[in-house]
């Protein structure tokens, strides 16, 4: 059977879902993981079929890393969840499409989560993050990827606010009461509606992210936006043309008002057109060149990775016929592979959190400077979210 996000939520309160932790375990004394000198993993990886499960830096590297798109899953090892060299989780707070309902249920459970794993504390502040990475522990930041679960109801904004919510997405692909998604047929842009939710996100502090949304409403939500607005996991389409992917005008606009964009290690949105072997840790730093070439500098860079911890649920078809949405891993899922459980989704080089080490040594290698290299692992994100959420 089959096993959704929704159903992994619902019973996460009713079970234990990871080893009980000890003072150490949590991120203090002996067991909290400090910055230094990086001494790479303590065990190799074991990200295989299934579950996804990231090795364990024995030190902590010196940069924060934000990673602005991420997935956890229930049966995950939160246990060392500070200890793959991540500072901070960007999740997904529950499923796209969710109603009001989902979507409480789904940010709750992360409130149940972090009482449980003190080291991954909920982080509301840029000082939160900091401390975070000071103390050993991960910081979770609560993300939507879908604006649906508002209906027509803007004050739903302000509870979810309170609860944590720090990031969010209008449209989730599909065109909705907010605005256009990138993979329909339209491209109406921002709704009437819409552009009252812009303002509340500017008012309460909640970065708005552009990723999954139509152009059209893209530009006009950047536009609108009085704070900068990030792509959380988006890469540049002159490169690799998959309608996930976006093109130069909408990173120039969203770079121009002091965003960042995402760029993503997810394979199937880094595979050049006409290859058929894995792209790599070099494919993806060539994406962060055209943003540096066409931004004029690193300040608009950030990360994200779309990895897994724990078990990513297989989908079920829908037997009254899905939507009929352009294929964008067609191209992976026949040269690469098909399983979305697999390691070999992420580029090689990178389908592991604790390779983060290597990804920053290859990017010195590349000629990145090390303030390059803190900005794309973390501070250029931290400096969006201080702008919107405040000091």
């Amino acid at each position: 059977m089959t096993l959704h996000r929704r159903d992994f939520l619902r019973g996460a309160a009713l079970a234990s879902l990871g080893a009980s932790l000890s003072p150490e375990d949590a991120g203090g004394g002996r067991g909290g993981v400090r910055a230094g000198a990086p001494r790479g993993p303590d065990r190799t990886p074991q990200q295989v079929h299934g579950k996804a499960t990231h090795s364990l830096l024995e030190e902590d590297h010196p940069y924060i890393f934000v990673d602005a798109c991420m997935q956890m899953w229930p049966d995950g090892d939160f246990h060392h969840g500070h200890r793959h060299g991540v500072t901070t989780y960007a999740v997904t707070a529950w499923d796209p499409h969710a109603t009001p309902a989902s979507a409480m249920e789904g940010i709750l459970y992360w409130h149940w989560l972090s009482r449980e794993y003190p080291h991954l504390p909920i982080v509301r502040t840029v000082q939160d993050i900091r401390r975070a990475k000071e103390e050993g522990k991960a910081g979770l930041l609560l993300a939507a990827q879908d604006g649906d679960w508002i209906g027509l109801e803007l004050h739903r904004l302000k509870a979810f606010h309170d609860l944590g919510l720090r990031m969010m997405l209008l449209a989730y692909n599909a065109t909705n009461q907010l605005a256009d998604g990138c993979l329909d047929r339209t491209d109406g842009g921002l709704t009437r509606f819409g552009a009252l939710v812009v303002e509340e996100c500017n008012r309460l502090g909640i970065v708005l992210d552009l990723s999954h949304t139509g152009k059209r409403a893209t530009l006009e939500i950047a536009e609108r936006s009085t704070h900068p607005c990030v792509f959380s996991h988006s890469n540049p389409a002159a490169r690799v043309p998959n309608p996930r992917n976006i093109d130069d005008e909408q990173i120039l606009a969203c770079a121009s008002r002091g965003g960042v964009v995402g760029l993503c290690s997810w394979g199937p949105l880094v595979m050049k057109p006409g290859t058929r072997g894995r792209p790599d840790v070099d494919d993806y730093i060539d994406l962060m060149d055209h943003v540096a070439q066409r931004t004029g500098g690193t300040e608009a860079i950030g990360m994200s990775t779309d990895l897994s911890i724990g078990t990513y649920p297989q989908h079920e078809a829908d037997v009254w016929g899905a939507i009929p949405f352009p294929n964008i891993t067609e191209q992976y899922d026949r040269y690469v592979t098909a399983d979305i459980t697999s390691p070999e989704r992420n580029v090689e080089g990178f389908d592991d959190y604790a390779q983060i080490v290597k990804v920053a040594q290859r990017l010195s290698e590349r000629g990145f400077s090390d303030l390059d290299i803190r900005r794309i692992l973390g501070e250029n994100f931290l400096r969006v979210f201080e702008e919107v959420w405040g000091a």
